[in-house]
């Protein structure tokens, strides 16, 4: 039973950034892939993981089950806010959370 709590989860999903125009139209995308973009996993404080985004805005990531903080990495700025901020992962094999990155155009 020990191992299995402590098996590593694959976390995998997409980051998108958005909103890509000042005015969303109906019909036409609104929202990007963020490729190159790097989440930040951290556990009490501690940083666990770091994973790149690929081209096409996915990441995968083995995480052990349990409470994370996510951000990107670099220095805070307009159009940096992620979400979600915080993920619990449960012990499964695999989990998909999609993340998305505010890009303050209003």
């Amino acid at each position: 039973m020990r191992a299995f709590l402590t098996a590593l989860v694959l976390l995998h999903g997409v980051v998108m950034r958005g909103p890509t125009t000042p005015v969303c139209q109906v019909g036409v995308p609104c929202s990007e892939p963020a490729p190159g973009a790097v989440l930040v996993f951290s556990h009490d404080g501690r940083v666990i993981a770091r994973v790149r985004a690929g081209e096409r805005g996915r990441y995968s990531v083995r995480l052990r089950p349990g409470s994370y903080a996510v951000r990107l990495a670099g220095q805070p700025r307009l159009g940096t806010a992620l979400a979600p901020g915080r993920i619990t992962l449960r012990a499964v094999v695999s989990a998909r959370v999609n993340f998305s990155i505010d890009t303050g155009i209003r």
